[in-house]
């Protein structure tokens, strides 16, 4: 049985809001069983919770490796800096990198994952090969690095290979991109052999890099394959502006444009950062039932620009979050950097509410758009506290500066704009505490190793 199988808190968020004296048992699976609100008493053996339950989130998109690279390209010697520019100087890491190496950076980025509070990541996974382009013996031997270090960590993951085998729209795979070199069949037997032999937390799923790195058959030939395949399927569209260009210069269209024009979206795509839109994209999404994955503190400091968030809430379009290149790795700061930069774009307040709706908290509204679009992002059945979802939860700290004389009810509003905040108190995986008051079994060890390597990475 899970360790946490029946516990008892005095407020818990459910797909209902906040509802009080909740009851949560999970089963020997480590997915809730039953949640059960209104409930007086704590049961006979029930682990009473010291603070507020919520759910943990998705981190829908990761770069495990750029964790190396946080907070190196933080200066500018030429005349101009962007994404572009950024890029080439990220590449030097990807270029020396190694799986044990990977191993001990992925380790370290999923204790903070789950210190900010995400419980499952989604890893967009493009560095395949070893540093001189070649396959490894075993050509999945970068993807266990990532799932040894979820298992070390407690972190559920889910695997995204990805298609990758062009620079950009009319030019060839460069040198420094020698790593990511794929083929539609490499990528979806890789994402085979990653479901067949079912890690315990790892599940699997398919990534395009982008339309400007994928040759639109080999796009085509990954659909034939996946058909009946009910993984997730992510794909990097209308980061910058100059992809946008690019995109309609060779293909007369935008990029998700592109995809619904050529009937790619359904429930299973979601895409990642779509930037740059213009309504009818918007529409078009909606109506496919796909998804999008905004990462706002990498676009922030990669310079991409502002998503156009009320139409993509409006749309009612499934959202999630992720922290990408790793700058920020809580969902507190990415959720008050999506409304924040609204505001600053649109010189509002609150721009994320939906009072129309019942929904008057910004807070609120973003975390339960977020939760809503967890599942699918991940290739997860359920998710957050009902029945069928993964035993994930956070307790809150009601002793948290944040909270100090907050109304319990009130708790997500100061949790996301009353900041900084701390670490969640305690953190629950498939029924497993990997985080309990505040402390991981293993970072400091993760730690040790992650300095070590860090330095031999210079």
């Amino acid at each position: 049985m899970p360790e946490a199988a029946l516990l008892w808190a005095p407020l818990a968020w459910t797909p209902a809001g906040w509802r009080e004296q909740v009851v949560l048992r999970a089963g020997s699976d480590g997915r809730w069983a039953e949640v059960t609100p209104g409930v007086a008493a704590p049961p006979p053996g029930a682990i009473v919770l010291a603070g507020p339950l919520l759910p943990g989130l998705v981190n829908a998109h990761s770069h495990a490796f750029q964790r190396a690279f946080a907070g190196h390209a933080e200066r500018r010697e030429a005349a101009s800096d962007d994404f572009w520019s950024w890029r080439d100087r990220m590449y030097r890491v990807a270029l020396r990198i190694s799986p044990a190496q990977l191993r001990d950076v992925a380790a370290q980025l999923y204790v903070e994952l789950l210190k900010g509070g995400y419980t499952q990541v989604c890893e967009f996974h493009y560095l395949q090969h070893d540093v001189d382009g070649q396959p490894y013996a075993d050509p999945l031997e970068m993807s266990w690095a990532l799932a040894d270090a979820a298992a070390e960590t407690g972190i559920g993951l889910t695997l995204l290979p990805v298609l990758y085998e062009r620079a950009g729209f009319t030019t060839v795979l460069r040198s420094d991109q020698r790593r990511f070199r794929t083929s539609a069949e490499q990528v979806w037997r890789a994402a085979a052999e990653i479901g067949a032999i079912r890690r315990p937390g790892v599940s699997a799923g398919l990534a395009i890099h982008s339309l400007r790195a994928a040759l639109p058959d080999s796009i085509a030939e990954l659909r034939r394959r996946a058909e009946g395949f009910a993984g997730p399927i992510h794909i990097h569209v209308a980061e910058q502006t100059a992809e946008v260009d690019d995109c309609v210069k060779t293909t007369g269209a935008r990029p998700i444009e592109w995809l619904a024009r050529e009937g790619l979206l359904d429930a299973r795509w979601q895409l990642v950062h779509a930037t740059h839109t213009v309504p009818a994209e918007i529409e078009a999404v909606a109506r496919s039932g796909a998804g999008v994955v905004l990462c706002p503190g990498t676009e922030a400091n990669l310079g991409d620009g502002l998503a156009d968030v009320p139409g993509w809430l409006a749309a009612d379009v499934p959202l999630t979050i992720g922290s990408d290149s790793h700058v920020g790795r809580d969902w507190r700061e990415e959720l008050r950097w999506l409304e924040y930069g609204q505001r600053l774009a649109l010189r509002q307040r609150n721009v994320a509410a939906a009072p129309e709706s019942g929904q008057p908290s910004t807070a609120e509204h973003l975390f339960a758009r977020s939760l809503a679009g967890s599942a699918s992002a991940a290739g997860e059945p359920a998710w957050g506290l009902v029945p069928g979802a993964r035993a994930d939860a956070l307790v809150v700290d009601p002793q948290e500066d944040a909270l100090l004389g907050v109304a319990p009810r009130q708790t997500l509003d100061a949790l996301l704009f009353s900041s900084p905040g701390r670490s969640w108190r305690d953190v629950l995986v498939a029924g497993r505490w990997v985080i309990r008051d505040r402390v991981h079994a293993h970072a400091a060890q993760i730690a040790q190793r992650f300095s070590a390597t860090m330095h031999e990475l210079g």
